[in-house]
C-alpha cells in the first residue's frame, strides 16, 4: 500500500479540524473575518464562496504553509510530521511556528520532543479550548506515527 503524501494527509486533517463555512463570519478568537476552511486572507464580511472555491483556497494555502514549514526545518520530516506541522502552522500562523520551542527542538534533532510540544498550544485569548486540545492531540499522534514509521 502506498503511503499518502503529506499534502493529502494535511488537507484531510485541516478540513476536518477547521470545518467549512461558505459565508464570511467573524472569528471570535482571531478577531478577523474568516471563510471556507479558516481562510482569513483577503476576506471581508459579506463575502461568499462556493465549495469548489473553498477547496481550491485550502489546497493553495496548505501548499504555501507546507513550503514555509519545509523552509524553516533543517531535518528531514516524514509525511506525517510534515502534515502535522503544516496543520499546526496553518492554525497558529507561520510566525508562531517559526519562533516556537517546537521548531527549535525539531531543528536540534529532537523529533519526538518537537511532536510533544504540540499539546502546549491549546489556548486562545488565555482560555484553554477543548477543540484545540483535541486538534493538538490528533496532530501529536499523527506526528509521532511518522517517526515510528521512519524507524521501522
Amino acid at each position: 500500500m502506498q503511503r499518502k503524501t503529506w499534502l493529502a494527509i494535511a488537507l484531510t486533517a485541516v478540513a476536518g479540524f477547521e470545518g467549512v463555512r461558505t459565508a464570511a463570519y467573524w472569528d471570535p478568537y482571531g478577531k478577523v473575518p474568516t471563510i471556507c476552511f479558516g481562510r482569513t486572507t483577503d476576506v471581508q464580511m459579506g463575502d461568499t464562496a462556493t465549495m469548489e472555491e473553498c477547496k481550491a483556497f485550502l489546497t493553495d494555502e496548505i501548499v504555501e504553509f507546507g513550503l514555509e514549514v519545509s523552509n524553516a526545518t533543517t531535518v528531514p520530516l516524514s509525511h506525517e510530521e510534515q502534515a502535522a506541522y503544516t496543520s499546526f502552522a496553518y492554525n497558529v500562523g507561520i510566525g508562531n511556528f517559526k519562533s516556537s520551542t517546537l521548531l527549535r527542538k525539531l531543528n536540534a534533532g529532537d523529533r519526538t520532543g518537537a511532536c510533544n510540544e504540540l499539546p502546549r498550544w491549546v489556548y486562545a485569548q488565555g482560555m484553554k479550548l477543548p477543540g484545540l486540545v483535541n486538534r493538538r492531540a490528533e496532530e501529536r499522534a499523527l506526528c509521532l506515527s511518522g517517526i515510528q514509521k521512519d524507524s521501522q
